[in-house]
């Protein structure tokens, strides 16, 4: 093996030693996917959303959250998949993300909460390459864990093109 072959390893290693740690895990139809828990502020049920006229669909709104207004985005809907009922499962995860005018807290919907994970450097893997049509920056990599895999999401990186639309609508 060279030594640029082994220095790339090696890096590629430490990178993901980088994503090693604790997940919130949850679930969009069939798939699962985790968020850093250092980005989870807190989990809630689903409450009463006020739309927000002119909103992209995925931005579902606001809620007061504690005498906090916050935005909250349907997940399924900002990754392109079809909108399901929302049930007694559905739940918003409450995250902060870094947007173009600093820290943003926000509400991601999701339909089921699974658990919190650790996840081991040895369990990760580099985000696979779709071709140049297919978007995976929102994605830290993928996770097999008990049998699944689990794709690790940056939703700073997600919501980046949405952050200034986001702060105004907060």
């Amino acid at each position: 093996m060279s030594s640029t072959t082994q220095t790339t390893g090696d890096k590629d290693r430490r990178d993901l030693s980088a994503l090693a740690g604790k997940y919130l895990t949850f679930r969009l139809g069939r798939e699962e996917y985790g968020l850093p828990v250092l980005k989870v502020r807190e989990i809630i049920k689903l409450l009463d959303i006020t739309a927000v006229p002119q909103a992209p669909p995925h931005v579902k709104g606001v809620v007061n959250l504690r005498g906090k207004v916050i935005p909250v985005v349907d997940l399924r809907l900002k990754f392109a998949l079809p909108p399901v009922p929302y049930d007694e499962q559905t739940s918003i995860i409450v995250v902060e993300i870094q947007g173009g005018h600093g820290k943003i807290q926000m509400g991601v919907i999701v339909e089921t909460v699974c658990e919190v994970l650790s996840i081991a450097v040895d369990e990760i893997e580099p985000t696979p390459h779709f071709g140049e049509h297919v978007r995976t920056d929102y994605m830290r990599g993928v996770a097999k864990v008990k049998g699944t895999v689990k794709i690790l999401l940056d939703l700073d990186r997600a919501f980046s093109a949405d952050s200034s639309d986001m702060s105004q609508v907060a």
